[in-house]
C-alpha cells in the first residue's frame, strides 16, 4: 500500500488548494492589512520593540487572521499551537495548557491561536486568564464577531484588539496576480469579468482564490469568459451578512442614518444590501415605521402614513412585488423634512414623569361626579376651552407642585413651522390672560 501511495505521489503531497499554496511565508507578503503590518503598523511596532502581548484578531473571513498568527509565532520564536472553539472543549484546553507549561519549563513560549474564540462560553474564556497572566501562553484569538459583545471583559482587558479590514480591490488584484504566477497562466477573463470576480470575493482573499480556481477548471483551450459567463460558471457568492449578528446591526444602522441624513441614494443602497442578504422585509418595514416617528415625526405627518402603507402593501403583495412599496417608503422618508422634536419631547416628558413622583393633577381639571368631590374643590374654576375666546382658555394643566414645563420645541421647518406658529400664538394668549 505504501508503494502505491509513493508511486502516485500522494505520500509526499496531495492536491492542495490554491489558497493554501499561496499562503504567505513572511509577514511582508500579507496583503490588505497595512494598518497592522505596514512600516507604522501596530503589529510592526510591537515586533520592533519585542512587546508582543495577547491579541484578539477581529475581522471578516479570508483577511489573513490565521496566517498572521502563524507568522507572528515564527517572528517571535514561539511554538505555534492552534485550536478551534467550535471543536474544542475543556479537556482540549487543559491538554494545550499542560503542553505549554512543559514547553515553558524547557525555555520556550507558546503562541496559542484560538479560532472562533467567541464560541467559547464565559467559563471557558475565563480559563485562559491564569495562563495568560503567568506567561504560559501568548493568546491570539480570532473572531468574526464584535469582541465588545462576545468576549468577557476580563479577557479583553488583558488583550489588544486588532481590527482586520476586508481586502480592497487592489489587494485582491495582487492575490490574483500571484495566483497567475503560481499557475503559470493568466486568468481567462475579460477585464470586466475580472473586476466582477473581485467584487464577488467581497473582501475575502480565500474566496477570490477559490473563484479563480473554479474559472481555470471550467475554461477550455483558448476560452475567455465575459462577466455574464463568469457568473453562470461560478454562481454568485452570497453576501457576507449574518442577520443575527454584526452585519445585521451595521447595515440597519447605515440605512437609518442615511434616511436621517436625507440621502435617498445611500438609503436605497443599504436597503437593497439588506434585501439581497436575505433580510426579512417585514423587519425592514418595522424599522421604517420607527424612522418615520423618530426622525421625521411632525416635520411631515404623512411619513408615518407612508410607512404604515408600505408595510400593508408588502403584506398584501408579498415578495418581490411588495418590496417596491418599501423602497418607495425609503425614498419618501429620506427626502422628507426631518424633525426629532416629538422624540426629544417624549424623552424629556418621561424623565419628568419619573423624577417628580405621583403628583396629582390640579383640582380644576379633575372631574367631580360626587358631592364630596365637589366639596373638596374638584372641577372648581375649570374653563371649558370651546367657550373661551378663540377656543383657548390658557389655564395651567400641570401639577401645582411641579409648575409649567416645556418639552416640545418644534423646529421651524416642514409641517412643524405651522405648529410653531400656533404654539407661539397660544403662549402669547396665555401670558395675556394670566396677567388679567
Amino acid at each position: 500500500m505504501s508503494d502505491l501511495f509513493s508511486a502516485s505521489g500522494l505520500a509526499t503531497s496531495g492536491p492542495r488548494p490554491l489558497a493554501d499554496r499561496l499562503r504567505p511565508r513572511r509577514l511582508e507578503d500579507v496583503v490588505g492589512q497595512d494598518h497592522l503590518l505596514g512600516p507604522e503598523g501596530t503589529l510592526s511596532r510591537m515586533l520592533k520593540t519585542r512587546t508582543l502581548g495577547s491579541l484578539i484578531f477581529w475581522g471578516p473571513p479570508g483577511t489573513g487572521k490565521t496566517t498572521i498568527a502563524r507568522l507572528l509565532a515564527d517572528a517571535t520564536d514561539l511554538a505555534f499551537e492552534q485550536i478551534s472553539a467550535i471543536f474544542s472543549g475543556v479537556a482540549d484546553l487543559k491538554k494545550v495548557f499542560e503542553t505549554a507549561r512543559a514547553r515553558r519549563m524547557g525555555g520556550r513560549g507558546t503562541l496559542l491561536f484560538v479560532d472562533e474564540i467567541h464560541r467559547f462560553n464565559r467559563a471557558q474564556q475565563d480559563s485562559f486568564l491564569p495562563v495568560m497572566e503567568d506567561g504560559t501562553i501568548t493568546l491570539v484569538g480570532a473572531t468574526t464577531e464584535n469582541p465588545s459583545f462576545e468576549l468577557n471583559a476580563a479577557l479583553l482587558s488583558r488583550s489588544h484588539v486588532m481590527t482586520f479590514h476586508p481586502l480592497n480591490a487592489a489587494a485582491l488584484e495582487r492575490l490574483l496576480e500571484r495566483a497567475e504566477t503560481e499557475e503559470g497562466k493568466a486568468l481567462p477573463l475579460t477585464d470586466e469579468a475580472r473586476a466582477v470576480l473581485i467584487r464577488m470575493a467581497d473582501g475575502d482573499g480565500r474566496s477570490a482564490l477559490t473563484l479563480a480556481e473554479d474559472v481555470w477548471r471550467a475554461a477550455g483551450e483558448g476560452e475567455v469568459f465575459d462577466a455574464e459567463r463568469l457568473q453562470a460558471i461560478v454562481q454568485r457568492r452570497a453576501p457576507i451578512y449574518d442577520k443575527s449578528q454584526d452585519g445585521h446591526y451595521n447595515l440597519i444602522s447605515a440605512l437609518h442614518k442615511s434616511v436621517r441624513g436625507s440621502d435617498p441614494d445611500a438609503a436605497l443602497y443599504w436597503f437593497c444590501r439588506m434585501l439581497d442578504g436575505g433580510e426579512d422585509p417585514m423587519y425592514l418595514a418595522r424599522r421604517l415605521i420607527r424612522m418615520a416617528v423618530e426622525d421625521i415625526g411632525l416635520g411631515d405627518p404623512h411619513a408615518l402614513v407612508q410607512a404604515n402603507g408600505a408595510r400593508d402593501a408588502y403584506q398584501m403583495l408579498g415578495s418581490p412585488e411588495g418590496e417596491l412599496a418599501l423602497a418607495q417608503c425609503v425614498v419618501y422618508l429620506a427626502t422628507a423634512p426631518k424633525s426629532n422634536g416629538v422624540y426629544v419631547a417624549f424623552k424629556a416628558a418621561m424623565r419628568a414623569a419619573r423624577s417628580n413622583g405621583s403628583l396629582l393633577p390640579p383640582k380644576h381639571i379633575l372631574n367631580a361626579p360626587t358631592k364630596l368631590m365637589k366639596t373638596e374643590g374638584y372641577g372648581e374654576g375649570y374653563q371649558y376651552d370651546h367657550d373661551a375666546p378663540e377656543g383657548f382658555s390658557g389655564q395651567d394643566y400641570f401639577p401645582e407642585a411641579m409648575g409649567r414645563m416645556t418639552f416640545y420645541d418644534p423646529p421651524d421647518r416642514g409641517f412643524e413651522r405651522e405648529i410653531r406658529k400656533r404654539l407661539d400664538y397660544w403662549t402669547k394668549l396665555r401670558r395675556e390672560r394670566a396677567g388679567r
